[in-house]
């Protein structure tokens, strides 16, 4: 069973940064691409991020690149998503997700505020 388990969120600043990150087990991390998926209050599931099974390529969403990096440690089984330069409209609730540009979500995901 794919477990996918998100943390690191909080109530930050705007310009502040946060740092995600999802343990993954369940399936052979390695293989895979993985995502960040997002969801504003009163919105949609967005695609955020997206990292190759290797690391070596990665993409974002317009709204968040120059600000956001995507990483993972294969070693650790774990994905990370650095945010910095935070702005009140990246107030969501994240979550990560096995695939390439995917928004298809089923673990809890963790919440990021940013508001002053």
């Amino acid at each position: 069973e794919v477990q996918l388990v998100e943390s690191g969120g909080g109530l930050v600043q705007p310009g502040g940064s946060l740092r995600l990150s999802c343990e993954a087990s369940g399936f052979t991390f390695s293989r895979y691409a993985v995502s960040w998926v997002r969801q504003a209050p009163g919105k949609g599931l967005e695609w955020v991020s997206s990292i190759s099974s290797g690391g070596v390529s990665s993409s974002y969403v317009d709204s968040v690149k120059g600000r956001f990096t995507i990483s993972r440690d294969n070693a650790k089984n774990t994905l990370y998503l650095q945010m910095n330069s935070l702005k009140p409209e990246d107030t969501a609730r994240y979550y990560c997700a096995k695939g390439y540009r995917t928004v298809t979500v089923s673990s809890q995901g963790t919440q990021v505020t940013v508001s002053s």
